[in-house]
């Protein structure tokens, strides 16, 4: 195998790294924090994409000349939709079934149908797909025999801005210090005068929005349709619990192991095949670390 197809296979692995980093961390604070299964968290993701598609059409209709920067605001829009939704969310359903996790499960999925069929209805029955900038066509062209494509070089580097983002405010600020309590120890965070529900709230609307921005960046990949998110909630999932649900590192890393092996099982094998075998290795790990391979150690 020579260096260039090496280093192909190794840059699409880091391509589905960042669509499941970007996915995970959202359902990796919301999990870790509040213990809620979100089934939803993929319908999500494609609200975030279909912001990034009405604003595309809005720019092309109405702001042409300012097409090339569309994406920008799209991204934006798909974080400030997606988090007003998951906070209202919050406060109008998961907040009456916490401690209720297969309420919550069924609570979720349900509203998971309900958008999809709100995304056949009102804005298209069948998969949609978002221009790309001119300045994101084309690819980069690294060595003789490699190529990569510049939007998936853009998505990379939107998801290591996002990811430091997140470490930021969950590490350097005061609520991110809330943040960190409440999942260590909800009753002593509640005792020493942290808003326990106030901190659900806005950390549920910011997993969501986080869950947006992963589907606006999705846009820029493939196209969408009202089943996208189901296409990778399942993976999500895993990646959490695969890396531990308490450790954003580990979200990260479990992230970038699992983009890693999907791209080379694919190569060697067919695509169902490479997603049982990533399955199978994940049940064997999780048989000797049931809490994940980088979880914390929390007091309850």
């Amino acid at each position: 195998m020579t260096f260039d197809m090496l280093a192909s296979q190794a840059f699409t692995g880091v391509s589905i790294f960042t669509i499941l980093m970007l996915m995970a961390l959202g359902l990796a604070i919301v999990f870790g924090l509040m213990g809620v299964i979100n089934m939803a968290h993929g319908e999500l993701m494609a609200m975030g994409a279909y912001c990034s598609y009405g604003t595309a059409l809005f720019f092309h209709a109405y702001l042409p000349d300012l097409m090339d920067y569309y994406v920008f605001v799209g991204i934006a829009l798909a974080f400030v939709v997606t988090s007003i939704f998951g906070y209202l969310l919050e406060r109008g359903l998961i907040r009456f079934l916490y401690k209720r996790p297969l309420d919550t499960l069924l609570a979720t999925w349900g509203l998971s149908l309900i958008l999809q069929q709100i995304y056949r209805q009102f804005i298209n029955s069948k998969e949609v797909e978002v221009p790309t900038v001119s300045w994101l066509r084309g690819a980069w062209q690294a060595t003789e025999g490699v190529a990569l494509p510049l939007s998936r070089l853009f998505i990379i580097g939107l998801a290591v801005v996002t990811a430091f983002a997140v470490w930021w405010l969950l590490f350097r600020t005061r609520w991110g210090l809330r943040i960190r309590a409440v999942t260590q120890n909800r009753t002593m965070a509640g005792a020493a005068g942290i808003d326990t529900n106030k901190v659900d709230a806005y950390t549920f609307a910011l997993g969501c929005g986080l869950a947006g921005i992963a589907g606006s960046s999705f846009t820029m990949l493939a196209s969408t349709g009202p089943t996208t998110g189901q296409q990778y909630i399942v993976d999500t999932f895993i990646v959490v619990v695969f890396g531990g649900v308490e450790s954003l590192i580990g979200t990260i890393a479990s992230a970038f192991i699992i983009g890693q092996m999907q791209s080379w099982f694919e190569f060697g094998m067919s695509g169902s095949m490479a997603r049982a075998s990533i399955l199978l290795l994940v049940i064997v790990v999780l048989f000797f670390r049931p809490n994940g391979l980088f979880a914390t150690k929390v007091r309850r």
